[in-house]
């Protein structure tokens, strides 16, 4: 499987997220290209899935939800996460098991 293109920052990493609303459950599928394809129950209404998406990289990652910043694509499925406190090791540990 391909590994997300993920970008180090001064605090922890910065990747590519897509993201698929109104799916069957909130979880982590794969490579989608080169971001991280996430699916979320939540639908794409007044940033609902913006939360869901938070939370579950949140708790994917075992770190706060204000670690985690929506960067860029707000509005869009495909967005730019920065996840404080967490390395590119590990992303790629995530993705791969």
């Amino acid at each position: 499987m391909r590994s997300p293109r993920v970008q180090r920052t001064a605090t922890g990493v910065r990747l590519s997220v897509r993201v698929q609303p109104r799916a069957s459950a909130n979880e982590i599928v794969g490579v989608h290209g080169d971001a991280l394809k996430v699916s979320l129950t939540a639908p794409p209404v007044e940033g609902a899935a913006n939360r869901a998406l938070v939370e579950l990289l949140a708790g994917t990652f075992g770190i706060p939800v204000r670690a985690v910043t929506i960067v860029a694509g707000a509005s869009s499925r495909t967005k730019v996460v920065e996840l404080d406190g967490v390395t590119e090791e590990r992303v790629s540990r995530l993705v791969l098991t």
